[in-house]
């Protein structure tokens, strides 16, 4: 009985050996499959439950944008949320979800005795830089290139500086979002120079702040050259710049040339000064609706002074400026506005409590184009208007069908239909995605937090950023487009999981999609040719959903429905070797009565609303939904 009793123990202590030795062998196996307790995993069963087709090129790529974390820790951050602590846990939460935070302070560099070459610096702090410098010159070149965000504080640089040279060449430029703050920069200085050229060319979001910059300064020159140039939205703030400044000359010459809706505020620009001489030469040219503001520009300016605005938004998309209270109280300044506003389509100049007050002021508008009426405007008549208002170009003029590069629109962004030809050789515009890799976030998450305007305090709490941030800015860009009314005939939502992704696309198409994108980014700036093309639905117009990133601390799409477009897949081919290089995703709306006349792609191709289709390459990383194709 004992013996027979030992035997029973050994073979239960074997079977469950067996047993457990089993069941790790399949877990091991599972894992090395895909764990299932991974949001990716989780993705992967949403997905077959919505999606009814089995295109094997279907899923990778929304699989690609899916968060890394796990299910304990996507439980643990939303705990974090709903308890308003994950403030405290920011660094590890924005480092295991994979998305981007960051703060806007930076280390300070102490200031050299000697003179300073910062060639390819990247994100560095330069407060109180070059105090009470005598002489000298500090030059920054290609400063922060290429990166996602130039951050540079330049706080009270070169305050109280003598004769000092301060020099900004291809600063940040090809960069995704460049912030910098010149607060107090120049203040009390006498003498010197700043010299700002091409400062952020070709930055998706410049966003830069001149609070007290040059105040109460004398004979400190400043000109900005091919600054902004070809930029994409974003602001600059000129604070109380140049405020009690004795004869500091300025020149903005080509700033924000060919920059689409890049606006510029300049609030107590000038005021209290004395002789100032500011030169505006092809502001906002070709630029695509610039909006500018002078606020309290050159108010209670004690003597003299000059302001010219030479070629001013000369062949610029529609534009507005405000000019409220400028030259208000002051004395003896003139002001020329030549060739100011000579706009492709007309826009809208407002001008409030126009030099109100002032004494012995002159103001001169010759050939300005804008129909304005100025009520309460300078009622002693100090004011002459020569050749006011000349007419503008009409789309598919002459002059703009030869320009290939205007108000920011790429040669190649934009194309015709029968161009999908194989054989044909076209530009391809830049296709590469230039913002920061980041994820989804998990819906569970994503769900929790706040994402609205009007909750903006809420998430600069959780994200522990402050005012004026380049981080609140780049959040409420966001915002602002997402809560944009849909266009006629567009839905439109705003996505902040793969989830609801997917949910968008089976709403508006139904559950047999398909998602496309540009395989890679070969080709870009350079003439390709067109290989193999395939017609999406055998060519049939049909109604897609498009999705493109948006600049935000997670991933977020903005996805809209595309009505009457055909889509394309094509091989794109170097155009010596005829090798292939890329697989691309085109797609061509059919009908575009509904656009607006100043569209960038009617000024590219030369037409107007509903005369032409017009098609445009899907970008890295954006995508477009279809149904099936049968």
């Amino acid at each position: 009985m004992k013996m027979d009793s030992k035997i029973k123990i050994h073979s239960s202590l074997l079977f469950y050996f067996l047993f457990l030795s089993a069941l790790l062998e399949v877990n091991i196996t599972l894992a090395a499959k895909e764990n299932p307790l991974t949001a990716k995993a989780s993705l992967t069963r949403y997905w077959n439950k919505q999606i009814t087709n089995s295109n094997p090129n279907n899923f990778p790529f929304i699989l690609s944008k899916a968060s890394p974390l796990s299910t304990i820790d996507s439980a643990f951050y939303t705990k974090l949320i709903t308890q308003k602590a994950l403030s405290s846990h920011l660094t590890s939460f924005c480092s295991s979800a994979k998305i981007l935070c960051f703060l806007d302070s930076q280390p300070t560099i102490n200031t050299p005795t000697k003179d300073a070459n910062f060639k390819s610096y990247n994100n560095k702090g330069f407060a109180n830089y070059g105090g009470r410098r005598r002489g000298g010159i500090d030059t920054f070149k290609s400063y922060s290139d290429g990166a996602n965000f130039a951050n540079g504080q330049f706080t009270t640089y070169s305050k109280g500086a003598i004769n000092h040279q301060e020099g900004f060449s291809s600063y940040a430029q090809d960069g995704n979002v460049g912030s910098a703050n010149f607060s107090s920069y120049a203040a009390t200085t006498s003498g010197g120079s700043g010299d700002f050229k091409s400062y952020l060319p070709r930055v998706n979001v410049p966003n830069l702040r001149f609070a007290s910059y040059d105040s109460s300064s004398n004979k400190h020159k400043l000109s900005f050259t091919s600054y902004v140039e070809d930029t994409n939205s974003g602001n600059q703030a000129f604070i109380s710049y140049a405020k009690n400044g004795k004869s500091a000359p300025l020149e903005f010459n080509n700033y924000g040339t060919t920059s689409n809706v890049m606006g510029s505020s300049f609030t107590g620009y000038n005021e209290l000064g004395t002789m100032a001489n500011d030169s505006f030469k092809m502001y906002s040219s070709n630029a695509n609706n610039p909006g500018n503001g002078f606020n309290s520009y050159g108010t209670g300016v004690k003597k003299g002074g000059i302001d010219t605005f030479t070629s001013y938004r000369d062949d610029a998309n529609a534009g507005k400026d405000t000019f409220q209270f400028y030259g208000k109280n002051s004395n003896g300044e003139k002001a020329d506005f030549v060739n100011y506003g000579n706009s492709f389509n007309e826009g809208l100049d407002t001008f409030k409590g126009y030099g109100q007050g002032s004494i012995n002021q002159r103001s001169n508008f010759k050939i300005y184009g804008v129909k304005n009426s100025f009520k309460e405007y300078d009622k002693k008549g100090h004011a002459s208007f020569s050749l006011y208002t000349k007419p503008a170009n009409k789309p598919g003029s002459s002059k703009v069908g030869k320009s290939k590069k205007m108000w920011g629109v790429e040669e190649g962004k934009f194309f015709r239909e029968f161009m999908l030809r194989e054989g044909t050789t076209m530009k391809m515009p830049d296709i590469q995605d230039k913002m920061p890799k980041r994820s989804f976030l998990p819906r569970s998450i994503s769900s929790k937090l706040p994402f609205s305007s009007g909750d903006l305090n809420e998430m600069k709490r959780l994200f522990n950023t402050g005012d004026n941030s380049t981080l609140e800015r780049l959040m409420m860009n966001t915002l602002v487009e997402c809560e944009r009314p849909p266009s006629i005939g567009e839905t439109k939502k705003c996505v902040a999981s793969a989830e609801d992704i997917i949910d968008f696309a089976v709403t508006v198409l139904g559950h047999n999609v398909v998602v496309r994108t540009t395989v890679n980014v070969k080709g870009s700036k350079r003439n390709v040719m067109i290989g193999k093309v395939t017609r999406i639905n055998g060519g049939k117009v049909t109604t897609s959903v498009s999705c493109h990133q948006s600049l935000y601390p997670y991933l977020v799409y903005y996805c809209h429905s595309v009505p009457k477009v055909r889509v394309y897949e094509t091989d794109i081919l170097e155009v010596e070797s005829k090798a292939k290089i890329n697989h691309a995703v085109a797609i061509c709306h059919v009908d575009t009565s509904s656009w607006s006349p100043g569209h960038g792609a009617f000024v590219a191709l030369g037409s107007g609303p509903g005369l032409i289709e017009v098609c445009h390459w899907i970008f890295e990383n954006d995508m477009t939904w279809n149904t099936a194709d049968y």
